[in-house]
């Protein structure tokens, strides 16, 4: 039975990465044990590690549902100076995405459902709380 899951991404420099994180998922770190470590509880089980080491080539894409990926695009432009952010839609998927990395080459991606109603469901289920 899996009850819980963590992903990790490395970076070479852990205050800039941890920085870089913190505005990406707009908060502080859940959990910092140590030196060289933080870590993000994205959704009830589901943790996001920043360590600091070697980051893996092409790593990823570690995709994240957003409620407004046009507002995310904006703020990952403007503040986090990401460049390549383009927005991909097809008609049979549900959600429209996009993929980019981190100053440290790690594949992060955002995604929003086109129906306001499924995505308002999908977070009543996963979080347990209206949306």
């Amino acid at each position: 039975m899996i009850y819980e899951m963590t992903v990790q991404v490395r970076v070479s420099d852990m205050k800039k990465g941890q920085e870089w994180y913190k505005i990406l998922l707009n908060r502080d770190p859940d959990f910092v044990p140590h030196e060289g470590f933080a870590e993000w509880e994205l959704i009830p089980g589901c943790w996001l590690q920043v360590a600091e080491g070697i980051p893996l080539v092409n790593s990823g894409p570690i995709r994240l549902g957003v409620k407004d990926l046009d507002a995310e695009r904006l703020k990952l432009m403007n503040v986090l100076k990401v460049d390549e952010f383009v927005i991909h839609s097809r008609e049979e998927v549900p959600v429209k995405w996009a993929t980019f990395s981190d100053p440290w080459g790690n594949g992060i991606g955002l995604f929003q459902y086109h129906n306001q109603d499924e995505m308002k469901q999908r977070i009543e289920t996963i979080l347990g709380v209206k949306g």
